[in-house]
């Protein structure tokens, strides 16, 4: 009776344990429904409280910028004229006074060289010979010719043969360089049995250190104040804290463009007795002090606004109370201040604009207005 009890109940418990488990199966999977759906209600919240900080700041930043521009003041000032001692600074680099790169115009072998690098010469001075056989040659051929045309007595003729005799003691002076000055020969590049052609190659170089010249660049701005004359203290790296005087001693009638595309003019300044301690190459920094007071119309740095390309305007004030936008030309002398160069601004001119206030309340109320 048993056995046949427990067969009965047998298929009955197998039932129930595999309806146990689909239950327990049905609730983990709607348990990690509910798990994936508050993380993703989670990740929204958190997405949104993001946007919502971000639209929050993005709010405070406009208010703070429209604060800003509210609290901006127009202020005035007056074009005054001041006179100024004006000085112009320079820079550049130390040449020799003179210098003569020799070389042989005529054609054939050296049969001299007569100096050495080093050596001091005077003007006027062989300094190397080329050969001038065929010169002579041709020289004293023409001066017979011409003995012969005298005792002929053909007038014609001898003009003619004398010309050519000048032409002949031209050719042989070719064959000889000579010093055009007093210097310092500072290379020879030739030897003895050496061949060239003529206006072949530099064969001698010879400068003058007696003095020193520099070309420097001054603007189209400042180059009516320079005159020629003018004294330039100079200062050099090799001699610090020492200055040495040079003057103006050329100014070319011709400027040119700068790499900048500002109009510039190449001036020209001498040391008469340079010392020992400066040699052509050197590099320096200077000064030229204009002798008389210049005479400015001078504003605050503020009242110019600088466009684009560097456009400089300021806002003038017309006697109705409105303001009209001129072009200018300007130049910044430091210590916040700008000099007008323009002809559309005069002395006592009010020039509006734009500053920031402090947060004074007053100041906001004039800023409205």
């Amino acid at each position: 009776m048993d056995s046949k009890e427990n067969s009965k109940r047998d298929p009955e418990s197998l039932s129930e344990v595999e309806e146990r488990k689909l239950r327990a199966a049905y609730a983990r999977k709607k348990r990690n429904k509910r798990i994936r759906t508050i993380v993703l209600w989670a990740l929204v919240a958190a997405t949104v409280a993001t946007l919502y900080m971000m639209y929050t700041q993005y709010q405070k930043d406009r208010a703070e910028s429209a604060a800003a521009i509210e609290m901006s003041v127009y202020a005035e000032t007056r074009v005054q004229k001041q006179s100024y001692r004006m000085s112009i600074d320079l820079s550049g680099y130390i040449e020799p006074y003179d210098i003569q790169e020799a070389k042989f115009r005529t054609t054939g072998t050296v049969t001299g060289v007569y100096v050495k690098e080093g050596d001091q010469v005077k003007a006027g001075q062989l300094l190397a010979s080329i050969d001038s056989t065929s010169q002579m040659a041709n020289l004293e051929s023409i001066r017979n010719q011409i003995e012969e045309a005298e005792l002929a007595g053909s007038e014609r003729d001898l003009e003619l043969l004398r010309l050519q005799q000048k032409a002949a003691e031209n050719t042989l002076d070719y064959t000889n360089i000579y010093a055009n000055f007093d210097g310092v020969v500072t290379s020879v590049d030739v030897d003895q049995g050496d061949y060239f052609e003529a206006g072949d190659l530099t064969v001698l170089t010879l400068v003058d250190i007696s003095k020193l010249k520099a070309t420097v660049e001054i603007d189209e701005i400042d180059m009516k104040y320079v005159k020629e004359g003018m004294t330039a203290y100079l200062t050099f790296d090799s001699m610090p804290g020492e200055t040495v005087e040079s003057y103006v001693s050329y100014i070319p009638m011709l400027g040119r463009y700068s790499d900048s595309g500002i109009g510039v003019v190449d001036v020209e300044l001498t040391i008469d007795d340079p010392p020992s301690s400066i040699i052509p190459g050197y590099s320096f920094e200077g000064i030229i002090n204009v002798e008389d007071d210049v005479e400015m119309l001078i504003v605050p740095q503020a009242a110019v606004s600088v466009g684009r390309g560097g456009v400089a305007t300021v806002n003038r004030k017309l006697d109705d109370g409105s303001t009209e936008t001129l072009q200018v030309q300007v130049q910044y002398l430091g210590e916040n201040l700008v000099q007008i160069l323009s002809s559309n601004i005069s002395e006592g001119d009010v020039l509006v604009y734009q500053t920031r206030s402090t947060s004074d309340p007053m100041m906001r109320m004039m800023g409205r207005r």
